[in-house]
């Protein structure tokens, strides 16, 4: 039997994780985040495809692969939070948990941040953690793979 596998899908501008505007994001770059997924994905038997484009279509199409291949989704849609009604809907025709992650406050920030299309339709939201949210998430979404019939409201 497979590792079930978790998407870890990030959105614009986190590939400048680590040198844009460290006094919010941190210092960690993308590279410290995925190797924290992967280490922490491996201490719980699992495995992460890890992801971020700029494109909102490329994120689609990963989304769609996810339905067939994914145990679980963790999404930091970046900016696409605020804006992206297909990134929400692509997510809502996964039948797999879906965790959104924002390293950020985001209620802390500007108003447009406040709305989110994906909150709505996630499974769990992680915001203000910085990049230890993602550790949060997919904790989370193995809790919720090994433990099905337990359902989150």
């Amino acid at each position: 039997m497979s590792k079930p596998t978790i998407y870890v899908l990030n959105g614009p501008n986190l590939n400048l994780l680590g040198t844009r505007q460290p006094e919010i994001y941190g210092h960690e770059t993308l590279r410290d985040v995925e190797r924290l997924c992967m280490d922490t994905a491996l201490s719980l038997g699992m495995l992460i495809s890890f992801h971020q484009s700029n494109h909102e279509g490329e994120l689609v199409e990963l989304i769609h692969k996810a339905r067939t291949e994914a145990a679980a989704v963790v999404i930091n849609p970046a900016a696409y939070t605020h804006t992206s009604v297909a990134i929400r809907d692509a997510l809502a025709a996964c039948d797999c948990p879906i965790f959104e992650v924002h390293i950020s406050n985001v209620h802390k920030r500007e108003e447009f941040r406040h709305h989110s299309y994906v909150s709505g339709i996630a499974t769990g939201v992680i915001a203000g953690l910085g990049v230890h949210g993602y550790v949060a998430a997919i904790t989370a979404a193995y809790s919720q793979i090994s433990h099905a019939t337990t359902d989150y409201v």
